[in-house]
């Protein structure tokens, strides 16, 4: 990836890293790379609820209209319902103001291109080229052909038709408590759920500019599962600030993330002849437990790198329907392009109600490998050298072989710090403890 771009778009504080000026650039050339200057040309622009939306929305919008390109702007509404809705309106890109799960300093642009999907390495580093080396474009339009602004009222409504369209059962009789995190599902969710015949009780759906995902959302499930005991409801559903992912919560309070997810909602496909190739696919980080469930079935899962990108890519590039992260990223394929937080809360939910199970009972297939993450601080410039160092992989070649297939280590870098990531997976939740804090001294001490 390139100095501008990560894995999701650009993301940075507001204001410091993300300025107007940036997002008015990346309004510029992004629209003129996508549409070539191509008269009647569109982009739909939506965005989470921070108080930074109005100033990088406004920059954003003048960029993309200075190279005549016409806005379509949807307001606050969940990042895949942008994706949903460059489709519906045959728009030739579409933008997401958001930074998903992080806090309210924190803001993001996101492109999509007319098909709903993010944009691939090469054109995010076209875009990048002209910013990193402070290029323009040479394309001024003048008087009639300057790009405007056109507001779409019911974006919301549009996307929650097409969610519910795309089940076949109601939710009457189920008691739903939701989270929204106070951010771009706040309106979509509730209308949705009700209009399916739902009980719910909203929480953290009065977002105020300031307080999205504060202490809430799916970043902070313990707060749902609390809710959802108080109140005796059969599931809870939290979202993170932009609504692509989804940490769900059972009738009991447990957590299902998004490896529980994958196991329920592969079976069923599969029951009904929907699961392409018989396969699902998941992360390097990916619980065990997933795969060996998976293995009873005849279900085969593929396993990429950490981000729902890379996931993505391997469903498209083989033809597979579903996949995701623990995260509650999840990508129903037949249905959306992108991870969809509403459309993963329909999904489960529908499962429920055709099984006429509590969410406890279909997620007890899955018996999930105790999971221990240790970070060892490196070296910024030697966090990748440990796949070199002799030491350090036949200890953990050593630590692999002591579990006879029931066990693994994965080794990461991070992306960002001077950390190397130390993730061990076993049934015995001390050893691997043990393993995974000698593993992790013995990095930080040979790459210091």
């Amino acid at each position: 990836m390139g100095k501008l771009f990560g894995t999701d778009g650009v993301r940075g504080i507001a204001n410091v890293d993300l300025t107007a000026e940036l997002a008015y650039r990346l309004g510029r050339i992004g629209a003129y790379i996508l549409t070539k200057g191509k008269k009647g040309s569109k982009i739909i622009v939506g965005m989470d609820t921070r108080k930074s939306k109005d100033m990088l929305g406004a920059a954003l919008t003048a960029g993309i209209c200075s190279v005549g390109v016409d806005v379509l702007n949807v307001g606050v509404v969940p990042t895949p319902a942008v994706s949903y809705l460059t489709r519906l309106h045959e728009a030739d890109a579409g933008v997401v103001i958001s930074a998903s799960h992080n806090p309210v300093d924190y803001n993001g642009i996101k492109f999509f291109n007319s098909k709903g999907y993010k944009l691939n390495d090469d054109i995010e580093n076209e875009i990048e080229e002209y910013i990193l080396n402070d290029k323009d474009v040479e394309y001024r339009p003048l008087g009639e052909d300057i790009g405007e602004v056109n507001i779409i009222k019911d974006a919301v409504l549009e996307y929650t038709n097409y969610l519910k369209g795309l089940i076949d059962v109601d939710f009457k009789g189920l008691k739903i408590a939701v989270d929204c995190a106070n951010g771009a599902s706040f309106e979509a969710a509730p209308k949705l759920l009700k209009e399916l015949g739902a009980d719910i009780k909203v929480f953290y759906n009065t977002p105020n500019g300031i307080n999205i995902n504060f202490n809430c959302g799916s970043t902070h499930p313990e707060i749902l599962q609390k809710l959802v005991v108080e109140n005796s409801c059969d599931v809870g559903l939290a979202f993170d600030g932009d609504a692509d992912r989804l940490i769900a919560v059972d009738e009991k309070g447990n957590i299902i993330d998004g490896d529980y997810v994958l196991a329920i909602c592969s079976t069923h496909l599969k029951e009904k002849g929907l699961l392409k190739n018989d396969t699902v696919v998941g992360t390097i980080m990916t619980n065990m437990g997933l795969d060996k469930y998976c293995e009873t079935q005849g279900i085969k899962v593929v396993k990429t790198k950490v981000g729902d990108r890379y996931v993505l890519e391997e469903m498209l590039e083989k033809g597979y329907v579903l996949g995701g992260e623990q995260s509650g990223h999840i990508i129903f394929l037949d249905y959306n392009t992108t991870g969809d937080g509403l459309l993963t809360a329909l999904q489960i939910i529908s499962v429920m109600k055709a099984k006429n199970k509590p969410l406890s009972e279909l997620a007890a297939v899955l018996k999930r490998y105790p999971q221990i993450l240790v970070n060892a601080e490196v070296n910024k410039d030697k966090k990748t050298k440990y796949l070199k160092d002799d030491i350090i992989m036949s200890e953990i070649q050593k630590i692999e072989e002591e579990f006879h297939g029931e066990g693994r280590v994965i080794i990461r870098p991070s992306g960002t710090e001077a950390l190397v990531r130390v993730m061990i997976e076993g049934q015995d939740e001390k050893k691997i403890s043990q393993k995974a804090n000698y593993l992790a001294d013995l990095i930080k001490q040979r790459l210091k």
